[in-house]
C-alpha cells in the first residue's frame, strides 16, 4: 500500500522563461513509494517541471519542496545531498561517449570522494548485476552497446548511489516491443525491491499502464488531470480524448482490467 508521505510537494508553481509563461498554477505532490507520471504533448512543460523538481531551475513563484525542504532555501550544499539522494535515467541513456560502461557507473561514486576503488569496484558490479547486465561488458564503450543495453546502463547510473527517487524521462522511447516490456519488468522488481518513489514521463501508453500508481496530464500550461489511469482516461479534455484515443485508448482500458 502507498505511503501518503509526500516525497515531492508542489504549490502554485508558476514557471515563465522571460514573458513566456510554461506552467501556471501548478499543485501537484509525489507520494513515497508510488509512481506518478507526467503526460502532455511536446513543449507541454513535463521537461520544465521535471528540472523544478530537480532544483536545476528554480520557481518564478510558487514552492517545491524535496523530501520535506523548500527548494528555494537549499543551499548548495543542500541541493548536492538533495540530488545524491535521487537519480535519473535520461531520455536516450546520455552515457559519457568517452567513458566506458564500468567509468559510466563508477562516476557519481567517485565524486562522493568517500569509496575507494575495490569499494566502488564491488558497487558497479553489483548494480551491473542489478540491471541484468553480465560483467563481461563493463569495459565496453557506448558506442558498442545496443539501445537496450544503453538504456540498463543507465539505469544502473542512475541507482549508482541508492537514491530513494528516481526520475525516468521517456524510459522506453526507442526500444522495441520486446525490449520495452523486459525494461518495464526490471523497473517494476527495482521498485519493489528498493522502494523506489518514481516521476515518469513517456508517450508509450504500455509502458504508461503497466508503471503509473497516479498520472497528471499536462495541457494549457496548467494540470488537466490528476488521478488513477480510470480517472484520467474518462475526462474529456481534447489532448486526454486524442492522446487516448483510437487503438491505443484500447490498450490503455484492457490494462485497467487486467489490473482490476
Amino acid at each position: 500500500m502507498v505511503n501518503k508521505e509526500h516525497v515531492i510537494e508542489i504549490k502554485e508553481l508558476c514557471a515563465r522563461f522571460g514573458s513566456h509563461v510554461v506552467l501556471e498554477n501548478i499543485n501537484v505532490c509525489v507520494h513515497q513509494g508510488e509512481v506518478l507520471t507526467l503526460v502532455g504533448s511536446s513543449g507541454s512543460g513535463k521537461t520544465v517541471l521535471l528540472r523544478q523538481m530537480l532544483g536545476l531551475d528554480k520557481p518564478f513563484h510558487g514552492v517545491v519542496q524535496v523530501f520535506g525542504q523548500s527548494i528555494n532555501d537549499y543551499d548548495r550544499n543542500d541541493l548536492k545531498s538533495m540530488r545524491n539522494r535521487s537519480g535519473v535515467l535520461f531520455q536516450k541513456g546520455a552515457l559519457f561517449s568517452a567513458l566506458s560502461v564500468y567509468d559510466n557507473i563508477a562516476l557519481p561514486m567517485r565524486e562522493l570522494h568517500t569509496l575507494d576503488e575495490s569499494m566502488i569496484h564491488n558497487l558497479v558490479m553489483l548494480k551491473l548485476k542489478m540491471v541484468e547486465i553480465e560483467a563481461v561488458h563493463a569495459s565496453k564503450m557506448p558506442a558498442e552497446l545496443s539501445g537496450g543495453m544503453i538504456k540498463r546502463i543507465a539505469l544502473a547510473r542512475a541507482m549508482a548511489l541508492d537514491p530513494e527517487l528516481l526520475f525516468l524521462d521517456e524510459p522506453t522511447s526507442g526500444l522495441d516491443p520486446v525490449l520495452s516490456d523486459s525494461f518495464v519488468k526490471l523497473i517494476l522488481r527495482l521498485r519493489t525491491e528498493l522502494a523506489l518513489t518514481i516521476v515518469m514521463t513517456t508517450h508509450d501508453l504500455d509502458t504508461l499502464v503497466a508503471l503509473s500508481d497516479r498520472i497528471a496530464v499536462i495541457a494549457d500550461q496548467k494540470i488537466v488531470a490528476l488521478g488513477n489511469l480510470s480517472n484520467v482516461i474518462n475526462n474529456k479534455h481534447p489532448f486526454i480524448t486524442n492522446f487516448f484515443g483510437g487503438d491505443r485508448g484500447k490498450r490503455a482500458l484492457e490494462g485497467i482490467s487486467n489490473n482490476f
